[in-house]
């Protein structure tokens, strides 16, 4: 029986999909619920669609909302400066104010450049650890993300009746078709949070490895925290080998703490990415890094370009987004307190109505997944999830009103409020019981 609740967005997508290839401008809108969905209006932490039906939103258009929907400040910021120009090819006065205000609050952004997205940017800091180092290798972690490129787009899935082979000795996929095969050579991959298997595999590589690259907290695939030690492990092998460390901060920054995740675990790394909460939805990312790793760019030896860098909007708007977020001592606090309110009232339920619901993240961003696990510590655990269960449940929590990430990924946003955590716990209740 067809849904008509979303009969207008149906009507739409078919529009689209004669001109838009599957109807889409980002693969992951395919995976709305019951098809890609097109919206209207969005304001604080509430998002309509075309055929006006609210959500409390927790997927915050993937993560950059930290303010919620259309901040006004935000808003206006962008407006105003961009009544001087969308975009000079030359600098003008709030890029360096914007930079400025980086190098305040977070630890290792001794120099920096602007770009488009959290992919380019990656790509960015590649190129300077291998300029820096002489060396062409890079170390990454299975299940973390860090763009669509082909060099980091193995090592994110796996196929039906596949597994991942020996922990030591990795099987890697690839994402998607159209991959070079080239680029498989240009990566060594393990799991993640085993000291044992990262320091064998920098020992051993040691010699080859320009970088290693991380998410700090794994959020893409079950929101996973670092095991204690981990990463200052991590820190002090790359350290002590000549290898550049790279925090791939597109989630976390500005989303754990003004300082990102390596002010929140008070570790330094060379080169770091931000990106999504960085700029409130605006188009805007940044490599920062000490300055003896960032001098490749500054020196030439490394060429970073791109005609739509540091444009007037984006600039305004992440200027802005820091700006708010400094004035409100409280933002973080708040947002860790309702974060922490809805994983805690989750957890409840799921004991209330026997059901395998783990809660895992630190609270601004937490993830839900349906498993025997009492942990999930890696991306192999995550494997060990009920997907099908998980979509039954996000799909009735959208069905309901409650807008979450399929693959079980909430945000709060400095909007998100108190009857908004209850009001989901309330659905959250009625959609376990009947799960």
């Amino acid at each position: 029986m067809e849904n008509n609740k979303y009969i207008k967005s149906k009507e739409l997508l078919e529009r689209a999909s004669k001109v838009l290839a599957s109807g889409v401008s980002s693969e992951f809108r395919k995976y709305n619920h019951p098809h890609a969905l097109f919206y209207e209006y969005a304001s604080g932490s509430k998002i309509i669609d075309v055929d006006g039906n609210e959500y409390i939103d927790f997927t915050l258009s993937q993560g950059p909302l930290i303010l919620g929907h259309s901040n006004q400040q935000v808003l206006d910021a962008v407006n105003k400066y961009s009544e001087k120009g969308q975009l000079f090819a030359g600098q003008h006065i709030k890029e360096i104010e914007l930079a400025e205000k980086i190098n305040q609050i977070i630890p290792s952004a001794e120099l920096m450049r602007f770009c488009l997205d959290g992919s380019e940017a990656v790509q960015t800091a590649f190129r300077v650890a291998r300029s820096k180092t002489g060396k062409n290798l890079f170390l990454r972690f299975e299940g973390h993300y860090h763009g669509w490129l082909d060099n980091v787009a193995y090592g994110i899935s796996v196929p039906k009746d596949e597994n991942l082979g020996d922990r030591n000795k990795p099987k890697v996929f690839p994402w998607c078709s159209g991959l070079s095969t080239e680029s498989k050579s240009e990566f060594i991959i393990i799991p993640w949070n085993d000291i044992e298997i990262l320091e064998e595999t920098i020992v051993k590589y040691k010699d080859q490895l320009a970088a290693v690259i991380t998410e700090p907290i794994m959020c893409n695939n079950g929101c996973i925290m670092p095991k204690e030690g981990y990463l200052e492990k991590l820190r002090k092998l790359t350290e002590d080998n000549g290898i550049a460390l790279i925090f791939d901060e597109v989630i976390t920054g500005f989303r754990i703490g003004l300082s990102g995740a390596q002010g929140y675990f008070n570790i330094l790394p060379d080169l770091s990415i931000f990106a999504k909460a960085m700029g409130s939805g605006y188009p805007i990312s940044a490599i920062v890094g000490k300055k003896k790793w960032m001098e490749e760019i500054s020196s030439g030896r490394v060429i970073h370009a791109g005609t739509m860098n540091s444009s007037n909007p984006t600039i305004a708007a992440s200027l802005a987004t820091i700006i708010e977020l400094e004035k409100d001592i409280n933002v973080y606090h708040r947002i860790f307190e309702l974060g922490n309110k809805l994983k805690l009232g989750l957890e409840n339920l799921s004991s209330k109505h026997n059901q395998n619901l783990l809660v895992q993240g630190p609270g601004p961003m937490i993830n839900t997944s349906f498993t025997e696990l009492l942990e999930v510590n890696d991306y192999r655990d995550t494997l060990n999830s009920d997907k099908q269960k998980l979509n039954r449940f996000i799909s009735n929590l959208h069905d309901k009103g409650v807008r979450v990430i399929g693959r079980g990924l909430w945000y709060i946003s400095a909007t998100t409020t108190e009857k908004d955590i209850e009001s989901t716990l309330e659905i959250v209740d009625k959609i376990l019981k009947d799960l």
